[in-house]
């Protein structure tokens, strides 16, 4: 059965996460506000980020860059997008 939860991106209540995705508070944070299909959705953006911006997420730098993204898409206005990209048409 799963976990519900109130969504705080979508505004519903949802499928949660079935553990923190990764330890700490911000782990706790995302596991008790942030719902599976959202989770999802992030990432996917960050796997498009990582590989867009020829990104090498155990270094410093780029780590940080992709932590600073998911809080803006999970918890903000929403992450940056590469430049040039173009949407998939729906």
């Amino acid at each position: 059965m799963s976990r519900k939860i109130h969504c705080i991106k979508l505004g519903i209540e949802a499928d949660g996460l079935e553990k923190p995705p990764f330890p700490g508070e911000h782990g706790q944070r995302i596991f008790e506000s942030i719902s599976a299909q959202v989770w999802q959705e992030w990432l996917n953006l960050q796997t498009m980020l990582i590989n867009e911006h020829r990104l090498t997420p155990f270094q410093t730098r780029d780590k940080q860059f992709l932590a600073n993204e998911r809080v803006k898409f999970l918890f903000g206005t929403g992450a940056s997008t590469p430049e040039g990209y173009v949407p998939p048409k729906a």
